[in-house]
């Protein structure tokens, strides 16, 4: 059986195709902005208007089949920015509809989760999901996955994406922070974690402080870095114990990060339990991990949407989602 997946929910439009077992495709265009400055979401949605049937028959050439050969469609109904969605969910509603073919829903979150678990194997997972717009810890749980923590304010892929984008035009901020990083000595930054919950934006203003009052970039950096990810592996820790499981995922555009992986390996392996990131080519935004999502779904009984009905939804959160093939429950 063949799904294709259509994400939209921020920078990229991609689309991507899966059969049951392997990913047959994988293409997808990235909206930048102009240096320093962030996603303008009616110019986002413009790109991916402009992208889309390019970026579809880019999809469809790599696989080698045709529209007509897919069983199911996918797409990222949310959370993400309105403008984005409604261009991803128009899509996926045209070719449900044009080749009459099932039309799945997918939960964004939900679908960097489980790209993350078909790479890399793992069962059940701790997840850690960090990108530009999430920081949550989720775990499965009768029937949903659960949030056991998260950002009270704006999350660690924002936080060092603003501060990168303020102090050196760059975009986007991990990579340029993990190079920034080396070398860099440590300076004090707030540590804010509030039981299983986090806060970034104090980190973020004290860190633009120490940079406008001279401190160099590369400590800044360096600083900041080591601060959020203590902060990660922290309540990660807490509820690898309070949830008495063995393997920890880390998925989403941060887990591209190496430094958050090797620090999150490191405590894995004094719990004796086993880490796992999402390799870096699907820990960003991908139409691959909603066709794998959605074909998931399909398969385990989630009811297909009517197209003409079909809906983006902006706050639809990772514990409102059904998981149905966790553990054969429906």
């Amino acid at each position: 059986m063949l799904c294709l997946g259509v994400e939209a929910t921020a920078h990229t439009l991609g689309v991507g195709i899966f059969d049951e077992t392997q990913i047959l495709a994988d293409a997808r265009s990235v909206y930048k902005p102009e240096k320093g400055k962030g996603i303008h979401p009616l110019e986002a949605a413009q790109h991916h208007e402009h992208v889309r049937d390019d970026i579809l028959a880019c999809a469809l050439h790599d696989a080698g089949l045709a529209l007509s050969d897919i069983d199911v469609i996918a797409y990222a109904k949310g959370p993400g920015l309105p403008p984005c969605l409604r261009v991803g969910c128009t899509l996926a509603k045209e070719l449900a509809t044009k080749v009459s073919k099932p039309l799945i829903a997918v939960n964004h979150p939900v679908a960097h989760i489980e790209i993350g678990r078909f790479l890399t194997k793992c069962n059940d997972p701790v997840v850690l999901y960090v990108s530009g717009g999430n920081t949550q810890v989720i775990s499965y749980a009768n029937g949903r996955y659960r949030v056991f923590g998260e950002t009270l304010d704006i999350s660690v892929g924002n936080a060092i994406d603003v501060f990168i984008r303020r102090t050196t035009g760059e975009s986007p901020g991990g990579p340029a922070m993990e190079r920034l990083a080396a070398g860099g000595s440590y300076v004090e930054l707030p540590y804010v974690v509030k039981g299983m919950d986090l806060s970034f934006s104090g980190i973020l203003t004290a860190a633009l402080k120490k940079h406008s009052d001279g401190t160099s970039l590369n400590g800044v950096c360096y600083s900041f870095q080591e601060t959020c990810y203590a902060m990660l592996v922290e309540v990660t820790e807490r509820a690898l114990a309070h949830l008495n499981k063995s393997e920890v995922l880390v998925t989403g555009g941060v887990a591209a990060s190496s430094r958050l992986n090797e620090m999150m390996a490191i405590m894995c392996e004094a719990r004796g339990a086993i880490a796992h990131a999402c390799p870096k080519e699907y820990s960003g935004d991908n139409g691959a991990m909603v066709a794998v999502t959605g074909l998931l779904a399909y398969t385990h009984g989630q009811q297909p949407e009517e197209p003409h009905a079909a809906d983006f939804d902006a706050r639809w959160r990772v514990d409102q989602a059904d998981a149905s093939w966790i553990d054969g429950v429906k």
